[in-house]
């Protein structure tokens, strides 16, 4: 009978050791992400724009994404937006459908009223005149109630942080020691209120990214984002794939291109500027055409699933199609770079997703 109990009492410890070690595996991996920022949806959909499939039938954009092997949705949200588009209530209410679909959120929070970029990182008019003391509580609180209120997946802290966020105050040029103490504050507040939410500090482009890192080393995060556009970063792959692995294997964190694109076209749909229009702003090995697009955001899956850490990739401006006819002029900078074409098909570009 002691035999027996002993025996017993072995394989329910083996069976106990089993389990924790999967559990422990499962938190420690991460679902591979491949994401969309559909951020301008709601306000193309509101003028009455109708998106279609590969196979010409109309659908919801999202659900073509999600039938396409996309898992997350990318959203922007402002503070207290001028114009009619990402404010608190719009992004609550798509995060929502969102989830309804089954797929993931990924709130890109701006701390700004409008577009924040390394260039641009203008805090909400309603916080100037604070002090900063004042302006870590405002911080705080509207962080927690982002966090609470639409429970994203994934929190990203600032948009394009590489000079800092919430200018003046967290100028990291300026006066890093407040940057990293607003950086700080929205981390822990995320923590507290929302374990399970995955924290991001997001970068544009390779070179510097070390530098920027380093400084943030004692924020409690979870994932390294980079932005690469050839344009704008250089058409150097290999270059891109060193700085990701490295960045993964110095702070010891899981990384993923955060925003990219690229054109199938190089014409217009309207009479908005395009951000690309020249075979110079582009890579030489991929084509301005769908197959080329294709080709490049491949090559872009590739390479982050070459990196032990690599954790996922998104497509930025998926949506933006030149919605407001083609002599508009305040309609789309980025229609030549969308996932639908000029007839609002769905691109071969989508099938990467799978």
């Amino acid at each position: 009978m002691k035999i027996g109990l002993k025996l017993l009492f072995f394989f329910f410890n083996i069976l106990i050791a089993f389990s924790c070690s999967n559990e422990e595996a499962s938190n420690n991996t991460d679902e591979f992400i491949k994401a969309a920022d559909m951020s301008m949806l709601p306000l193309i959909e509101s003028e009455g724009i109708i998106y279609f499939n590969k196979n010409n039938i109309a659908e919801d954009a999202l659900l073509t994404l999600k039938n396409a092997g996309c898992n997350t949705i990318r959203i922007r949200l402002w503070h207290t937006p001028t114009v009619n588009q990402s404010g608190f209530n719009e992004v609550k209410a798509f995060a929502q459908r969102v989830k309804n679909l089954g797929m993931k959120v990924w709130l890109s929070v701006h701390y700004s009223d409008t577009w924040a970029d390394p260039g641009n990182q203008e805090k909400p008019a309603i916080w100037n005149g604070l002090t900063f003391s004042q302006l870590k509580v405002q911080v705080e609180n509207y962080t927690v109630s982002i966090v609470n209120e639409i429970q994203p997946d994934i929190f990203q802290i600032g948009n394009e942080i590489n000079n800092g966020f919430v200018f003046p105050d967290g100028n990291l040029a300026t006066n890093e020691t407040q940057f990293i103490s607003l950086l700080a504050s929205a981390s822990n507040v995320i923590r507290t209120n929302r374990p399970e939410t995955k924290i991001m500090l997001h970068y544009a482009g390779i070179e510097g990214a070390s530098w920027f890192f380093s400084k943030t080393t004692i924020i409690d995060y979870d994932y390294i984002g980079l932005s690469y556009y050839p344009i704008w970063h250089g058409t150097n792959l290999s270059a891109l794939e060193e700085t990701m692995s490295s960045l993964a294997q110095t702070y010891n964190k899981k990384v993923l291109i955060a925003e990219t694109s690229y054109p199938f076209t190089l014409n217009w749909n309207d009479w908005t500027n395009n951000v690309i229009g020249l075979p110079n702003q582009i890579h030489p090995s991929y084509s301005a055409s769908p197959e080329g697009q294709k080709a490049f955001l491949e090559q872009i899956k590739n390479t982050v699933k070459s990196i032990p850490n690599g954790q996922g990739f998104c497509y930025w401006g998926a949506e933006w199609i030149a919605f407001r006819g083609t002599t508009a002029t305040n309609g789309s900078s980025w229609e030549n770079q969308a996932f639908w074409d000029f007839n609002r098909k769905a691109l071969p570009a989508m099938s990467i997703y799978n």
